[in-house]
């Protein structure tokens, strides 16, 4: 699906009355749901504002990128809207934001409209398309901008594929290469600005770099061992868990994915000058958070609770999609005694029971590997299970008894303890033999 196909003209608001952030949001989702692309309204600004909770999808130079995936979406669909005025909408830069783009994304639906999304992100990083963007008076014009803009861009990203497949047959350049991975939790507008940044500061400080994206339609761009080893350096901008292992050695600074979006220059410059610190990958280690000696703590509480969050989502939105068929079954094809309502939601209480054990078990496998997997899963289970229903079947209903259950606060509770255990055990066996080696991740 083309971006051109999903900025619609129709949906567009070329004199936007908002004034304030919270406007701006009320204003673009009303006029979502008024041409029928979101059939909840509230439900839908529920998910924008959780978003922007996040971290502002406010981009700077202008330009504000709202987005969500939500069950309420009927198609996906890109609004734009202008304000003149400009709004305070909380930008990277501080200044107000003039253009905006809200972004709505159906849930469980394919990923040919998350590929059109990073297209958006990669466009609006030319200012000569946010100049003209400005200068546009109607929705004809807008649509054309983009038209141009995204030919070109394809243009330049064929080309830019053909001169990587050719340089790994060429010769080693005497310019400096690096590598770099951005991700954030959503994987819509930051990883890919982020890409389109620190490519556009490599070219500036005459440096060859290759970025991979950790972004919601998967890995692109995957590093390979060849590029990673001949690489000066690497720059992490994640918000959330990347495999690390891979970097073993190499010079590594990690920030978050909006240091990449507002200093691009800085974080490639730090690995010109030999400032960042050599990663160090533990035994056994098959991947690691992203957290580095440049991350703050709580910068690595937050990656490490998102990497659980991110796991535990399919179960909860999966559930809650077979409970609501459930339900459906039940009004239309044969009451609460038919066999598919009984199946369909039994299926979706057993996948919200997996929530807690999820989001335990990857947090702790943030923090400590594969080894804290099954502790963390574990110590969720235990956090969503009564004392007494330990001597029978465990059900899904289980977790309606609140009598000393510990719940989500319990599970996340369990996931750091698990990870940060394992890390403990880790260095307590780091000089056991290496007969023993083999067995240490799994068994102790």
């Amino acid at each position: 699906m083309d971006i051109r196909e999903l900025l619609r003209t129709d949906l567009m608001i070329m004199d936007l009355k908002a004034q304030t952030k919270a406007e701006v949001i009320d204003e673009m989702v009303h006029n979502l749901f008024e041409k029928g692309v979101i059939k909840d309204e509230e439900a839908y600004k529920k998910d924008i504002i959780k978003r922007e909770e996040e971290g502002s999808t406010g981009m700077g130079d202008g330009i504000a990128i709202p987005h969500a995936h939500n069950e309420a979406v009927n198609e996906p669909a890109v609004m734009f809207a202008k304000s003149e005025a400009g709004v305070d909408y909380d930008s990277l830069d501080g200044q107000p934001a003039h253009l905006f783009f809200m972004i709505a994304a159906p849930e469980g639906g394919d990923n040919t409209h998350l590929q059109a999304l990073a297209a958006l992100s990669q466009v609006l990083m030319n200012p000569d398309v946010t100049s003209a963007l400005k200068s546009a008076d109607t929705p004809e014009k807008v649509q054309a901008i983009f038209a141009d803009a995204v030919a070109r861009k394809e243009a330049e990203n064929k080309a830019q594929e053909e001169a990587e497949k050719q340089a790994d047959n060429a010769p080693a350049s005497d310019r400096p290469y690096i590598v770099a991975v951005t991700a954030c939790p959503n994987g819509i507008a930051h990883t890919y600005m982020a890409e389109e940044n620190l490519k556009k500061a490599a070219e500036k400080l005459g440096v060859d770099i290759k970025v991979e994206t950790n972004g919601s339609e998967g890995v692109k761009h995957l590093l390979s061992d060849s590029e990673i080893a001949r690489a000066k350096g690497v720059v992490i901008a994640a918000d959330k868990k990347v495999a690390m292992a891979r970097f073993n050695g190499k010079q590594l600074i990690s920030k978050p994915v909006t240091s990449a979006i507002k200093n691009p220059e800085e974080l490639i410059q730090t690995i010109l000058d030999g400032k960042a610190p050599a990663y160090k990958a533990e035994a056994g280690e098959e991947e690691s958070s992203s957290a580095s000696s440049n991350d703050t703590v709580w910068g690595s509480i937050y990656k490490q609770l998102m990497n659980g969050i991110s796991h535990m989502l399919p179960f909860v939105i999966g559930g809650g999609i077979l409970m609501a068929i459930s339900f459906i079954v039940e009004q239309y094809m044969g009451g609460a005694k038919s066999p598919a309502f009984i199946f369909l939601n039994n299926a979706g209480n057993m996948a919200f029971a997996f929530m807690v054990p999820v989001l335990a078990g990857y947090i702790a496998e943030a923090i400590g590997d594969q080894p804290a997997l099954m502790p963390g899963f574990v110590g969720g289970f235990m956090a969503t299970v009564y004392s007494s229903s330990f001597g029978g079947a465990y059900t899904a209903n289980v977790m309606s008894d609140a009598k000393s259950a510990a719940g989500f606060l319990g599970g996340i509770a369990a996931g750091f303890i698990a990870g940060h255990m394992m890390n403990g055990l880790k260095k307590l066996c780091k000089n056991l033999p290496k007969s023993v080696e083999g067995m240490k991740p799994m068994l102790i």
